[in-house]
Order: structure tokens, then sequence, then C-alpha cells
């Protein structure tokens, strides 16, 4: 089974995502950074991960459609 791209990009920003935010937790915990900042950035970019994936499937639906549609005029340009 092939990943399309609506879900494969999104996962590797949310991989990337929880990296990062591990690693932001060190400073959060030693009362680096607020737990504003430090939440209202990973909430940002999962809401941007959900936008971009959306669109992404928006993108693949539409080339799919174009592309039965391109097809179909083949073949009834064939017939």
């Amino acid at each position: 089974m092939k990943l399309r791209r609506s879900t494969f990009i999104p996962l590797i920003l949310l991989v990337y995502l929880a990296i990062m935010a591990v690693y932001g937790w060190k400073q959060y915990s030693a009362g680096q950074m607020s737990a504003a900042y430090f939440f209202g950035v990973i909430a940002a970019t999962l809401a941007v991960i959900i936008l971009l994936h959306f669109s992404l499937r928006r993108r693949e639906r539409l080339r799919d459609e174009r592309q039965a549609d391109m097809k179909q005029n083949d073949n009834s340009k064939n017939n």
C-alpha cells in the first residue's frame, strides 16, 4: 500500500514536532519558557499540520478528477 503525499508529509511533520516537543520539554521544565508559549507553539503547529493535510487531500482529489476527466476525453476521442 502506497502512502499518499497528504498522509506522508504530515506524518513526518508530526514526528518532527514530537522530537522538538521532547527537546523543548527540558527547557520548559527548567522554567526557561512559559506554559502558554510552549503549549501554544505545539497547538499552532498541530493546526498548521492539520490544515496542510486537508489542503493536500484536496489537491490530490482535484488531480485525480482531472486525470479521470482527461482519460475519459481520450477514450471518447478514440471512439
